[in-house]
C-alpha cells in the first residue's frame, strides 16, 4: 500500500529515534534486566505513547497504519521497550478512550498520553489465561469503595507502572457477563507487586504479579459500567493484536537485516557466505516472510482506519507476523552458525524475544480459533445473499 507524506514522516521520526536511542543501549538493558524509563520519557515527548489518543487529551490522535508503522521501528531496536509501548498505547489508552469518565480520562489519560504515567492491563490469572470467564479474582461493592481480592499473572509492567486496568468478577455467577474493569494505582491499600518473573526474553520489560488481598478501590475507578470488564477487554484485542503483530514484523525485520550483514562479511571457502546458492534461498524464503507480515500488518491498521470491522484481519496479522519473526529468527541464528548462539551478535536476543510472540495477545491457537469463527461465519453470510 502507499503511504501518505505524514505516515512516513512519523515512520522516519520513529526510526531515527529508535536508532540513536533505544539501539545502542538495546543489549545491555536485556543483559541488566534494565526498565527503559528515561527511554519511555523521551518517546512520550516525541507524542509515541499517546499517538491513538485524541489531542483534547493530550494525544496525537494518529491513525492506526502510522502506529503500526511506528511501532515496527521501536520493536527493530528494542523488543522490550515496543511491548510497553503496545500494552500502553493499545490497551490502556485505548480502554480509557472508549469507557472512561470524563473524570478518568482527564486524571489518567492526559498524562499517559505524555509518558508521564504508564499504564498496564491486568486480565490473566494463574488459571485463567485464554479462558477469561474462569478468573477467580472477585470484587464486591462496599459503600464507596471496590474490595478486590486475588492474584494476577504475567503482568507487563507490572512493577514500574502508574495505572493498571484490572478485571475482577462482580458477579461470579454470571460468567464472563459477571467481569468488571477496574482502574487501580498502587497506593491503593492492599495492593502488592509480586516477584519479578526471570524470562527467557524481552528482559527489559518486567513482568509481575499483581496481588490484592482486600483492596479498596474507590467506585468511581470503575471502567465503563459493572459487568463491562469482558467487552472492554475484547474492545481492546483488536488494536492489541495490530500492534504484537507489528512489533513482530519490526523485530523480523531486524533479524533479516543482521543476517544479510553478516553472510555478506563472513568468509568461507575464500568467499563470502551470500555467494552460496543454499543461504541466498533462505534469505529469499525470509525477506518474503517479512514482506508478507507487513502487507498483513498494514492492511489490518488500514482496515481499522477505514473504519471497517478488522477481527479477522487483525487475528491474520498476529497469528503470521508473530509466527513469522520466530522462523525468520531462528533463520538469522543458523546464518549466523555458532556465532549466533552467543550473545556476540545481536541475532541470539532477536530468538529470545520473538518466542512470546505467539503466546502474549492470544495464543497463535487462540487467533486461529478466530480467524476460522469470521471465516466460516462469513461463509454463511455468503451462501445466504
Amino acid at each position: 500500500m502507499e503511504l501518505t507524506k505524514e505516515q512516513l514522516m512519523i515512520q522516519k521520526m520513529a526510526r531515527e529515534f529508535a536508532a540513536k536511542d533505544l539501539a545502542p543501549q538495546a543489549e545491555e538493558r536485556d543483559r541488566n534486566h534494565e526498565y527503559p524509563a528515561e527511554s519511555l520519557r523521551k518517546m512520550g515527548e516525541l507524542g509515541l505513547l499517546g499517538m491513538l489518543v485524541p489531542e483534547q487529551y493530550g494525544g496525537e490522535d494518529m491513525d492506526t497504519v502510522s502506529y503500526a508503522l511506528a511501532m515496527s521501528e521501536v520493536a527493530y531496536a528494542c523488543a522490550s521497550t515496543a511491548v510497553i509501548m503496545s500494552v500502553h498505547n493499545s490497551i490502556c489508552c485505548g480502554s480509557l478512550i472508549r469507557f472512561g469518565t470524563e473524570e478518568q480520562r482527564t486524571r489518567y489519560l492526559i498524562p499517559m498520553a505524555k509518558g508521564e504515567i504508564i499504564g498496564s492491563f491486568a486480565l490473566s490469572e494463574p488459571e485463567a489465561g485464554s479462558d477469561p470467564a474462569s478468573m477467580e479474582m472477585t470484587a464486591r461493592k462496599d459503600g464507596d469503595y471496590y474490595i478486590l481480592n486475588g492474584t494476577k499473572r504475567w503482568i507487563t509492567g507490572g512493577a514500574t507502572s502508574g495505572v493498571f486496568i484490572v478485571l475482577a468478577k462482580t458477579d461470579p455467577d454470571a460468567g464472563h457477563k459477571g467481569i468488571s474493569a477496574f482502574l487501580v494505582t498502587k497506593d491503593m491499600e492492599g495492593f502488592a507487586t509480586g516477584r519479578l518473573e526471570d524470562k527467557m526474553g524481552q528482559c527489559a520489560s518486567d513482568t509481575t504479579d499483581l496481588i490484592f488481598s482486600e483492596c479498596k478501590v474507590p467506585a468511581d475507578h470503575l471502567l465503563g459500567s459493572e459487568g463491562d470488564g469482558f467487552v472492554v477487554a475484547m474492545s481492546g484485542l483488536d488494536d492489541g493484536r495490530i500492534g504484537i503483530a507489528a512489533l513482530s514484523l519490526g523485530l523480523g525485520q531486524a533479524a533479516l537485516d543482521q543476517a544479510v550483514a553478516y553472510s555478506k562479511q563472513r568468509v568461507q571457502f575464500g568467499r563470502p557466505i551470500a555467494d552460496n546458492q543454499g543461504l541466498r534461498w533462505m534469505i529469499a524464503d525470509m525477506a518474503t516472510d517479512v514482506e508478507a507480515a507487513r502487507l498483513l500488518v498494514l492492511n489490518a491498521a488500514a482496515k481499522k482506519d477505514r473504519g471497517e470491522k478488522c477481527s479477522k484481519e487483525a487475528s491474520m496479522a498476529k497469528l503470521y507476523a508473530s509466527e513469522m519473526a520466530n522462523r525468520v529468527a531462528g533463520q538469522a541464528i543458523q546464518i549466523h552458525g555458532g556465532y549466533g548462539y552467543t550473545r556476540e551478535f545481536p541475532v541470539e536476543r532477536f530468538y529470545r524475544d520473538a518466542r512470546v510472540l505467539t503466546i502474549y495477545e492470544g495464543t497463535s491457537q487462540i487467533q486461529k480459533i478466530v480467524i476460522a469463527n469470521h471465516v466460516i461465519s462469513d461463509r454463511k453470510k455468503r451462501k445466504k445473499k
